[in-house]
């Protein structure tokens, strides 16, 4: 792995220009090929991880990668780099076709010189947990994970809160502090090495050598650099290797390593020396790194987002969210390694055999194809959990509960202690030149000492606050939302109109998007059908029926402007593929509300379009006016009161290439729809449904089965009058969910092996086919087991 100079790589700026010139004007340096013979794009070939604009924001470094070329080959890194949200999250779960083998190879080789240094120290880094190929990482991972539990990690809380009190209680009344120097760099790694069991008296030297190792591995350090960075990473290696022999003179004493050193007489060839050695030195990297740099990063978010700061210090429930969140905008880990053991294909382009990839998650996290203005911090944004900052699947970061539990302590003393703590103005960030891990450097802060709470009121420090290990679980965090307006729409039809009481700006939403409202003792899920850009307000159309559950009534009958109601999202499990060549959409009766705001999107981005809207008669098909309005030349109205009806058959008889279908409406026209396009590619039908077929469990149709959690080493038996989310829940898991009919989505979990009786409305045939997903209000093992990423 070798990089390329050329001019176009080391000045980006001009990469493009020169290059649309370099062969008569064509916008490709054909002078330039991948490894797989084609030629590099002028801002592939500028790609440059150690750049600044890089540094600054990863993720707006490679927004024309998602949006043009999410898989593209940088001959400055000799990498295939991939970028989307969806891709990344494929790479990570196949850990077999990607091996992370080279997760620790050093992105700069070593010169000579530096590598006899190494020699010298007797530095022999071995596999880790987190280069280790299967099946020696699955049996290393089970057996060394239960120390990583929220059970286990429990404990660890007094300790975490007493260091960063005590850390805090040193400058508390300076006023003005770099918060990296004074405290988040110290705590997290002060942590680590307690959490490992390095003895009191080993800790300040370990301090000293570990970030070397980071330089050592993910930089680009200078031939002379290289030779300084080698004799620290050498003298981490042989110190590491002190203590763990003096932890091996008394294994009884608690931390990770000691826990390793018990488990070793009965799995010797598991747990080796070198293994043990290893795992040491990476261990405190891992725990330290990532946890001081996400800190980092979520109070630079949160007090540059001042409203979300202020909201976050009035009511610390909101802290388990904001965390989830700013490891969204801006986790620690900007990108992690694979290398391709055969040849494959990633997002249609083709990989060779041996390839390296550069998979970005700080692009992935910003994928507007997974979330809704991804370029805006909202706490309590619905699938932020859904972040890829601790990878995914088998090689999922083991430390994030551990990680998730030190930021939360963390922020609940900065919020309860210092709430009017600001960032220092104009203060330049600045970040250690490497391709995977990101924080700043120094943060600085500034406050009023006379001005801390706890001057008058010392009885904050007291306040017990709680912390949640598993990340978010339960519902997603509501916010309050008055009724602006309620309009009738069309007949038993009205359109509502909610807003923030205090007129903040609501999050942004994409076509297909619903929220959850909680009113009364309902709990309803409504699609928006508003203007997207518009952040005053969201609109829901609600019809009436009578034989429903109460809520529609509700919403007609009792509800009046001026109302408070609850809410939660928006989340969007019926989202736009903004990649396909046309769309054909299709509503039956109320199903137009998110079919509106669909067409309206396609209208505005030319996209090639049609409409069929199907209803009973004129006076009860809501925004028809609208419709005909803006969309008349696209729009095809069905009134089976006069003998009109669309014929589904006839419309979907031939399949055309790049389309997709789009359908929401009652069960009867979305059946028809699914018969009429079983000769279409698969996929190429996505349906929102307004109900399912899920009922009350007959134990004499159902079979039990266990569910084995990878992640937690425990097996839930289900029995066959069960559903797995309540299993999940009986045994202490904490699953999120909403409807708990197999309609919304929320209580979606990650399955590593085993085959599913899928029985929700919400996977398409692909998911399903995938079978790396499940739905636990409903959906069950075919089996005897199934294992999941839990």
């Amino acid at each position: 792995m070798g990089s390329v100079s050329s001019p176009a790589a080391e000045a980006p700026e001009g990469a493009a220009s020169a290059l649309r010139t370099s062969v008569g004007g064509c916008p490709i340096d054909h002078s330039r090929l991948d490894p797989t013979g084609r030629p590099v794009s002028p801002n592939a070939a500028a790609f440059n991880p150690f750049g600044e604009a890089y540094l600054q924001d990863p993720a707006g470094a490679l927004r024309w990668s998602r949006d043009e070329e999410p898989v593209f080959y940088s001959p400055e890194l000799g990498y295939w780099v991939v970028t989307r949200y969806e891709d990344v999250k494929a790479v990570f779960r196949d850990n077999i076709t990607f091996s992370p083998s080279i997760a620790l190879e050093k992105i700069t080789p070593f010169s000579d010189e530096a590598n006899a240094v190494l020699k010298a120290h007797g530095y022999a880094m071995d596999r880790t947990l987190v280069n280790e190929d299967e099946p020696a990482h699955m049996l290393r991972r089970r057996a060394l994970q239960e120390p990583f539990t929220p059970e286990k990690l429990a404990h660890h809380e007094a300790i975490v809160r007493r260091l960063v009190r005590e850390h805090v209680d040193r400058f508390i009344d300076a006023g003005r502090a770099d918060l990296v120097s004074e405290m988040l760099f110290e705590v997290p790694l002060t942590v680590a090495l307690h959490f490992l069991g390095v003895p009191e008296e080993d800790m300040a030297t370990l301090r000293r050598y570990s970030v070397a190792h980071t330089v050592n591995t993910w930089g680009r350090p200078s031939p002379e650099e290289q030779v300084a960075v080698a004799e620290s990473v050498g003298k981490f290696w042989e110190y590491s290797g002190e203590v763990l022999d003096k932890m091996r003179q008394d294994p009884s004493m608690p931390g990770w390593m000691p826990y390793g050193i018990r488990l070793q007489p009965e799995m010797p060839d598991v747990i080796t020396d070198s293994y043990l050695h290893s795992m040491m030195m990476a261990g405190i990297v891992a725990a330290h790194e990532t946890t001081a740099l996400a800190t980092t990063n979520a109070l630079r978010l949160l007090l540059e987002n001042r409203t979300q700061w202020e909201e976050i210090c009035a009511d610390p429930s909101l802290i388990p969210a904001a965390v989830e969140e700013c490891l969204r905008f801006s986790g620690p880990i900007v990108a992690w390694r694979r290398i391709a053991t055969s040849d494959t294909e990633i997002g249609g382009v083709a990989i060779p055999e041996g390839a390296k990839l550069l998979i970005v998650q700080a692009s992935a996290n910003h994928d507007e194809r997974h979330f809704d203005d991804p370029d805006e911090l909202d706490i309590r944004r619905d699938n932020a959990a859904g972040h890829l900052s601790f990878g995914y699947g088998s090689h999922q970061c083991l430390g994030k509960h551990l990680a998730r539990m030190e930021m939360q302590v963390m922020l609940q003393e900065f919020t309860t202690r210092l709430p009017h703590m600001r960032l220092v103005p104009d203060q330049e960030f600045t970040y250690l030149p490497n391709t995977s891990f990101r924080g700043p450097e120094h943060l600085w802060v500034q406050w009023d000492p006379e001005r801390n709470p706890e001057r008058t009121d010392p009885s904050i420090l007291d306040r017990r606050q709680q912390v949640r290990l598993r990340g978010p679980g339960g519902r997603a965090v509501a916010r309050t939302m008055t009724v602006r307006r309620i309009e009738r729409e069309a007949d038993e039809i009205v359109r509502i109109t909610l807003a923030d009481p205090h007129g903040r700006p609501l999050p942004k939403w994409s076509p297909g998007s619903h929220v959850d409202l909680e009113f009364d003792e309902f709990s309803r899920q409504y699609s928006l059908c508003g203007d997207p850009d518009d952040r005053s307000c969201y609109q829901i159309a609600v019809r009436k029926d009578g034989d429903g559950r109460g809520g529609s009534r509700y919403l007609h009958e009792r509800l009046t402007v001026g109302d408070v109601l609850r809410m939660r999202g928006p989340r969007n499990h019926f989202r736009l593929d903004p990649d396909a060549r046309r769309y054909v959409f299709v509503a039956g009766g109320i199903g137009i509300t998110p079919i509106i705001a669909m067409a309206d999107h396609a209208r505005r981005t030319g996209h090639d379009y049609e409409i069929h809207y199907c209803g009973r008669s004129t006076g009860t098909m809501a925004f028809l006016d609208r419709l005909v309005r803006d969309h008349g030349d696209r729009l095809t109205v069905y009134r089976s009161a006069e003998g009109v009806r669309l014929d589904v058959d006839a419309l979907l008889a031939d399949p055309v290439e790049g389309t997709l279908i789009y359908a929401c409406g009652p069960r009867r026209l979305l059946d028809a729809l699914d018969e009429a396009t079983r000769h279409w590619p698969e996929d190429a039908l996505r349906m929102e449904h307004f109900t399912s077929d899920v009922g009350k469990l007959d134990p004499a149709q159902e079979h039990a089965f266990d569910v084995q959690l990878a992640e937690s080493g425990v097996t839930v038996h289900v029995p066959a009058d069960q559903t797995v989310l309540t299993a999940l829940r009986a045994a202490g898991f904490d699953v999120p969910s909403d409807c708990e009919e197999g309609l919304c989505g929320t209580c979606e979990v990650p399955v590593a092996e085993g085959e599913v009786d899928h029985r929700d409305v919400v996977l398409t045939k692909a998911e399903r086919a995938r079978g790396d997903k499940m739905m636990t209000c409903c959906s069950r093992a075919c089996g005897k087991a199934l294992t999941l990423r839990i």
